[in-house]
């Protein structure tokens, strides 16, 4: 079989299995098992943490370890020494005058025919360095904005429904031009000060179960090493790493205060914005938009989407040890609010939607308010609640550095979320 027609077999298996397997899940709260929540101010030795400094030197690191470990894999330290930055196609008059657009093109060797990633990046026209939003995008940077200026991307694609000709055998078509342009608002984040950076989450590894022979992954292996090791990094490590190549280049670029960038992301993109958080602490601000299992969601209330799902329908996205963990959510030694801890001090938001059970909202928010202790510990207020009630639908709670909120409708991120992120990047980064 040639690699192209691996690739559309094993993405047609998983659009299958995950049209397929949504039946026979908990979507029944008087269903959701008994479980009891990690103390993320516990270690592992049964020691308690009661200073900044214990978090900081133990507890933080050994429940880093055990995220990588078990459930993402451990991701490679830091960037190429050759990586290089070419910026390139650059409008000074974009989104009607408001911004300037320009396209990095990030090698992440140096080395010809390697691996590149293309930033898309809006900034005000002002004199004065902006913070920025950074998050991955699905379907190429062309998607998220009508600009014909923005290059096509010509990377591999997931397939599109039937009927809709924006990808042709796994390729974009001009079609697809501003087809995911509800989920980018632009103008409003330029009109409110903010710079926006977006990537298609492709060119750092197609999301597709091809045996990490695309991609970065190979960029890593040892002599004889053909894909990652059981504890090593799956396709959200990946996309995390990338994030920080991200972030690399905007602490180089002059239109960006790069102390204040806001990384998130939308559904198993969300699941990679909290893990690109946790790891690397220079994202000022983490949001998560319906990112579900394995993103914010809590694990033991087995509710929705879960660890076997994930790992039968995406193999790709977690590590290899995380397969242990199959219908066996009981016997994790964490849970996601310690994910969610990681990003303490920094300031993190978590949204739901009411018509996304799947992503489990009320674990979402369990898993935000169950952080509370952590950010306490700091001398910050958390969700600034003590409530364990899912909050009433379209009213968003900022009060301290943990934002929620649960927004009408379906699983997407629309104008309504990037509002709540705007007035919470207004608190934390302004």
């Amino acid at each position: 079989m040639t690699p192209l027609r691996a690739f559309v077999a094993l993405t047609l298996l998983a659009a299958t299995a995950s049209a397929q397997n949504t039946k026979g899940f908990n979507y029944d709260e008087d269903k959701v098992p008994a479980y009891t929540l990690p103390d993320p101010l516990t270690c592992l030795d049964g020691s308690k943490v009661t200073t900044v400094e214990q978090w900081k030197s133990k507890r933080r690191p050994e429940l880093l370890k055990l995220f990588a470990e078990l459930e993402y894999g451990k991701t490679p330290a830091g960037a190429f020494p050759g990586m290089t930055f070419t910026v390139a196609n650059v409008d000074e008059n974009a989104l009607g005058g408001k911004a300037v657009r320009k396209e990095v093109v990030v090698n992440f060797t140096g080395k010809a025919g390697d691996p590149t990633m293309t930033i898309l990046l809006f900034t005000p026209k002002t004199k004065a360095k902006a913070p920025c939003f950074l998050g991955l995008n699905f379907k190429g940077n062309h998607a998220t904005h009508p600009d014909a200026g923005i290059t096509l991307n010509t990377n591999w694609m997931r397939s599109a429904p039937k009927g809709d000709p924006s990808v042709k055998d796994h390729r974009a078509t001009e079609a697809s031009r501003g087809v995911a342009a509800s989920r980018w608002p632009f103008e409003m984040a330029i009109d409110r000060g903010y710079a926006v950076a977006t990537i298609y989450y492709g060119d750092i590894d197609p999301d597709v179960d091809d045996g990490f022979q695309n991609g970065v992954h190979p960029l890593f292996y040892k002599a004889g090493q053909t894909k990652p090791a059981v504890d090593e990094w799956g396709s959200i490590g990946a996309w995390a790493w990338g994030l920080s190549r991200a972030l690399d280049y905007l602490e180089t670029d002059p239109q960006i205060d790069a102390k204040r960038v806001a990384v998130l992301g939308h559904s198993r993109l969300g699941k990679t914005s909290l893990w690109a958080g946790a790891q690397d602490e220079r994202f000022a601000l983490v949001i998560s938009n319906d990112s579900g299992a394995c993103g914010a969601a809590l694990s033991k209330r087995i509710f929705g989407e879960t660890w076997k799902r994930i790992n039968d329908s995406f193999p790709h996205w977690l590590c290899d040890n995380a397969l242990q963990f199959n219908d066996k959510e009981a016997e994790l030694p964490f849970d996601q609010h310690e994910l969610i801890a990681l990003m303490a001090p920094r300031p993190v938001y978590v949204a739901s939607a009411t018509e996304d059970q799947w992503a489990d909202p009320h674990g979402e928010y369990l898993a935000a308010l169950n952080t509370g202790p952590v950010y306490q510990l700091f001398g910050l207020t958390g969700l600034g609640t003590d409530s364990e009630a899912l909050p009433p639908a379209d009213s968003a709670v900022q009060k301290g550095h943990i934002g929620y909120h649960l927004r009408t409708g379906k699983h997407d991120i629309n104008a309504y979320d990037w509002e709540q992120y705007l007035n919470f990047a207004d608190k934390h980064l302004k």
